[in-house]
């Protein structure tokens, strides 16, 4: 049976911001800027309602929104809830067709918000689910392309209103080189609506409840918080994960290049962890971790930062020198793990010639990077 529907509330919003950028595993854009936004629309009566994936009916038509580029970027260069609304309006006018709902692209990070704010203007329902379970840096890596399903037709709207349709792609490659290339045209910061799918394909191919996901992990930091706890503990019970390591942040190295904030993190261990040091190499997102120049953890893992005392999540554009963290693991949906999915979002999809053992498995740790 379907879970029934909700509105999220103000402190269901805060929740929800704390929860996507844990899950944003680094990326996805700090949600921050689109919380204060949306807490204006729901001052201001609007609603954001969520239902549940399994409540679809099989010839619905969904759309599937999110923002593209550099984290770091994006933050000084803000795509709002009226530019990702036009992207739908813009697909509309395109299929001469109406959507019945709006999901999210990616949980992570600022993208966790952007089917909120899209269906708080629209006055569109929310569905519970998304496309990676997490945060990616590229199109290509989506359950949607996993599953082989269509990549077009996309639209893409920047801050400036410039307006972009693609109208076919060969593959799911191909439509990440177009909509990469233009987005760093335009100043690597844009909104897009995806390819829009039907209800079987949301229900058979997306993550599901990933936005009550998202509210659960950041239910228990408030909790934590309010009870005086361990905020970074509370998410690792909520969500069955692992401590990696616990240090200080002693170098970081970034750049943006090609639409993407590229770099590397060290850690020096504390408590426990002293003696130890970790690095962390990023592609928008945390991609793998090594531990005393072993490999720790890869995606599809999740791969958290987040501060110590606060259980805040840190993103790979808000990292700095001397900070306090902890490096937790979340498990990966399975469609990320199969086969097929790491294929798509496994070590190698990244450029690393590592085959992928989560942490969370018994087996023998991997061997040494090279």
């Amino acid at each position: 049976m379907p879970n029934p529907s909700f509105d999220l509330t103000l402190d269901d919003l805060e929740c929800l911001a704390t929860g996507a950028w844990i899950l944003g595993t680094g990326g996805g854009g700090d949600p921050y800027f689109s919380l204060l936004e949306a807490r204006e629309h729901l001052a201001a009566g609007k609603r954001a309602r969520i239902i549940d994936p399994l409540s679809l009916a099989d010839d619905a038509l969904i759309a599937c929104v999110g923002q593209m580029g550099a984290p770091l970027v994006k933050q000084e260069r803000l795509v709002d809830g009226p530019v990702i609304a036009s992207t739908v309006t813009m697909m509309e006018d395109y299929l001469k067709k109406s959507f019945e709902a709006v999901m999210l692209w990616e949980i992570g990070g600022n993208n966790g918000f952007q089917a909120v704010l899209t269906g708080m203007l629209l006055d569109l329902p929310i569905v519970d689910c998304d496309a990676m379970g997490r945060a990616f840096p590229q199109a290509d890596m989506t359950t949607f392309s996993i599953c082989e399903l269509p990549a077009y037709p996309w639209t893409m709207v920047d801050l400036r209103k410039n307006r972009i349709f693609f109208a076919e792609a060969e593959n799911w490659e191909w439509m990440e080189r177009m909509t990469r290339a233009a987005c760093t045209a335009i100043g690597s910061s844009a909104a897009t609506c995806k390819a829009p799918r039907s209800g079987a394909e949301v229900k058979s191919s997306t993550c599901l409840h990933t936005v009550s996901q998202a509210l659960r992990i950041g239910r228990a930091v408030r909790d934590a918080r309010r009870r005086h706890d361990d905020p970074v503990a509370a998410v690792i019970e909520s969500e069955n994960g692992l401590e990696l390591f616990r240090g200080k942040i002693t170098d970081v190295n970034r750049r943006t290049t090609g639409g993407w904030l590229r770099g590397t993190i060290e850690i020096d261990g504390l408590d426990a962890d002293t003696g130890s040091t970790m690095k962390i190499e990023f592609q928008n997102e945390f991609v793998v971790a090594w531990r005393d120049d072993a490999v720790s953890a890869t995606v599809p893992d999740l791969i958290c930062l987040m501060d110590t005392s606060s259980g805040e999540a840190i993103g790979t554009e808000t990292v700095r020198y001397g900070q306090r963290v902890t490096v937790i693991a979340l498990p990966a949906p399975d469609i990320l793990t199969s086969p097929r999915g790491l294929k798509k979002v496994g070590p190698r999809a990244f450029g690393y010639d590592l085959e992928f053992k989560s942490v969370f498995s018994n087996a023998p740790q991997m061997e040494t990077a090279q």
